[in-house]
């Protein structure tokens, strides 16, 4: 495993948390390619911006909810994470795996989230 992907890793998880706008771009400068591209079921968005207005409509919807990562591997500027949801009290209410995308200076250029999205499973 590549510590510096774990530690970038961290920080992304920890701007799905963050509160404020100045916190979460503190934390995108340390992780982010500015033009990074973020996927999961429900949306694709491109950017710092986008990404922001998408984690801000994430924590409307579940107030105080984190990601905990539970496994890290990584490998050639790749990595794997399996995560579970917790909504603001800490309970878990959901899980999933993201793929992530390093680019040379080690920031994350592309992340893909893999979850059940209710209802649309048989």
């Amino acid at each position: 495993m590549d510590a510096t992907h774990r530690a970038t890793w961290d920080r992304y998880a920890a701007a799905w948390k963050a509160d404020g706008g100045p916190e979460k771009r503190a934390l995108f400068e340390q992780c982010l390619a500015q033009d990074c591209v973020y996927t999961d079921p429900l949306v694709r968005v491109e950017g710092w911006n986008a990404l922001e207005g998408y984690m801000v409509e994430f924590h409307r919807q579940m107030p105080g909810g984190a990601f905990v990562t539970e496994r890290f591997l990584s490998h050639h500027d790749t990595s794997i994470a399996v995560w579970t949801m917790v909504n603001g009290a800490g309970q878990p209410v959901g899980d999933g795996v993201s793929y992530g995308e390093y680019d040379a200076a080690g920031k994350l250029v592309r992340m893909t989230g893999f979850f059940d999205v209710p209802g649309s499973n048989p």
